[in-house]
């Protein structure tokens, strides 16, 4: 169960990786299914939490030459957050542009508790859809 937490751990952060996989062994193993919602949430948010932090600590280095990102794509990005706001955290757990939306909110300083909730409910509500789906799909196979 430990590994689970980790994997989604892993996975919400800029490494590459899936836990819905391993979610998905664990259910198919008979592993209660409300622990296997808290883990896989507490570790996913706690590794977007850990992008929010990085977006926190390379702001600071903004107006160096090596900064992913020009002062003027910052800027754009800047506007289109603050266009959509802090609710499009709620888009944290969509691969691809997740992880992103979770820096952008560390950069932009978004308050920690309010970057958790959005990032908690985004997570909580996509784990707790898989397991449904599993719940429907994959209990035959199982």
């Amino acid at each position: 169960m430990l590994s689970l937490f980790l994997v989604a751990l892993a996975s919400a952060t800029l490494l590459p990786g899936g836990s819905e996989l391993w979610l998905a062994r664990l259910w198919c193993q008979g592993e209660p299914v409300v622990l296997l919602w808290v883990l896989a949430t507490a570790g996913n948010t706690l590794g977007s939490l850990i992008n929010v932090a990085l977006g926190r600590y390379a702001r600071r280095y903004q107006h160096r030459r090596w900064f992913p990102a020009s002062p003027r794509r910052l800027a754009r990005a800047e506007r289109g957050y603050r266009r959509f706001g802090e609710a499009s955290l709620l888009l944290s757990w969509v691969p691809v542009i997740g992880d992103p939306l979770t820096v952008l909110a560390g950069i932009f300083r978004l308050p920690w508790w309010r970057a958790t909730l959005w990032i908690l409910i985004a997570k909580g509500g996509r784990y707790a859809l898989l397991l449904w789906l599993a719940d429907a799909w994959l209990a035959p196979v199982c």
